[in-house]
């Protein structure tokens, strides 16, 4: 029998609230939520020296200060010398969503009930530890010096799903992803298939990113992807480039049998907010950083996504797309949906609403599949549609590409009360691409 993939659990740290419920209200009320950098609280020590390498009026999405007081019974004296601050982030984030699955005891340790070696972990990140690696690497040039022996656990990718696991005690199997801006679906994937392939009946799965360093904005800036004035207009005529974040995404995947036999076991409180039926991935093998332009490679993902679960185009409702206010990837993205409905004709000619949260938030890189995933899965479960932040003056198709199907929401969230289907697209550099299709759980 089909092992079939359900959603028990969600959090997540963004640059619009500290929790899911705030993050996702802020983005459904059009909150704010970017701070220029010469008021973020390390800017004279670390920007401004660099300052002269960063566009000009510099705005990044930053995350507020996290009340660490309300999880602090999970850390040991031990945990806060030897775990990075993006490790206790990811920590704090994956017991909130463990939590809201109801797979914690009162200890915060797995349900005894819950075989452990059959939860897996998948937390991936899009860029190194950079902080860590950058003072590391001043000091010991500078002073000659020896690393602290702490120095490689703390900036080992795979050591953020190392302390998630190990902190939870899941012994399934452990793994990170790291897929640039695609790394939060492909974690999502890496669960879902250890699901389906019988090796886990839960998996822990997250992305993180912790990039807000003059290092990687000038990389970035001289790669010419930021927005020259820090504003992000997905599917905007005036789009110019994206604004860098920072953030955290966890998801808590079952098996469906598995949560069902909870719930007949006593526990009542768990709830299924969404089934995860297709995933989809693919390459351009085109380019190190910039997308086909005729959007076929994000075809092909989004094609599998639907194929793999059967269900055809016109049956879905909403795309979470990946829009990152770029000139060249928007409109490939937009490309590519065009082609996938342009065949298909829906019951009424029913709109495809399409929307990024990024005009909200910035793009959060690494967790940005996984953040919007979240939301994606909210926008099943609530029947409200995001909008798109900063969207005015909509860029046009070429007349071959027009669908008429296509709505980009802008201006104020939409309710649709037949919400049945979405997808959550990332691609990121390298040219990969992924593609999520969630059913509304009914």
């Amino acid at each position: 029998m089909s092992r079939r993939v359900v959603v028990t659990g969600v959090d997540c740290i963004t640059p619009l609230g500290n929790s899911v419920k705030e993050s996702w209200s802020n983005l459904l009320n059009s909150k704010q939520c970017l701070t220029e950098v010469i008021n973020l609280p390390n800017y004279e020590t670390l920007f401004k020296p660099h300052i002269k390498h960063l566009p000009v009026g510099l705005r990044v999405g930053k995350c507020k200060p996290y009340n660490w007081n309300s999880v602090n019974n999970l850390f040991t004296s031990q945990d806060h010398r030897r775990l990075s601050p993006t490790m206790k982030t990811t920590i704090a984030v994956t017991y909130h969503a463990l939590k809201q699955a109801q797979l914690l005891d009162i200890d915060n340790h797995l349900l005894k009930k819950i075989d452990s070696c059959r939860v897996s972990t998948s937390v991936g990140t899009g860029l190194p530890a950079i902080h860590d690696i950058y003072e590391e690497s001043i000091f010991m040039a500078l002073n000659n010096k020896k690393p602290s022996p702490m120095f490689i656990p703390k900036v080992l990718a795979n050591m953020i799903a190392g302390a998630v696991s190990i902190k939870f005690n899941a012994r399934g199997p452990s793994q990170t992803i790291s897929t640039a801006c695609a790394t939060g679906n492909n974690s999502i994937m890496d669960g879902y298939h250890n699901i389906k392939n019988n090796y886990s009946d839960v998996a822990i799965v997250g992305a993180t990113e912790d990039s807000l360093h003059p290092l990687t904005i000038a990389g970035f800036h001289r790669l010419k992807s930021l927005s020259t004035t820090s504003n992000s207009r997905p599917f905007d005529t005036r789009r110019d480039g994206f604004v860098i974040s920072e953030g955290t995404g966890v998801i808590i995947l079952e098996e469906l049998e598995h949560a069902k036999r909870r719930m007949q076991n006593g526990q009542t409180n768990v709830k299924i907010l969404a089934e995860l039926v297709g995933c989809g991935l693919s390459s351009d093998a085109y380019h190190i950083t910039s997308p086909m332009e005729n959007g076929e490679g994000a075809q092909l993902s989004i094609g599998m996504a639907l194929k793999n679960a059967n269900v055809n185009a016109n049956e879905i409702n909403y795309v979470n797309a990946h829009a990152t206010s770029t000139p060249v990837g928007d409109l490939a993205e937009l490309k590519a949906l065009s082609k996938i409905i342009s065949n298909t004709t829906a019951p009424g000619n029913k709109p495809l609403y399409i929307s990024s949260n990024k005009g909200a938030m910035g793009h959060l890189l690494g967790a940005s599949g996984l953040v919007e995933s979240i939301f994606t899965i909210l926008s099943l479960q609530t029947n409200i549609i995001p909008h798109t932040l900063n969207l005015e003056d909509e860029l046009e198709l070429p007349n071959d590409s027009v669908s008429p199907r296509i709505t980009l929401v802008k201006d104020k969230p939409i309710e649709d009360n037949n919400m049945k289907y979405a997808i959550s697209n990332s691609f990121g550099f390298g040219g990969v691409n992924t593609s999520l299709l969630f059913k509304k759980w009914e």
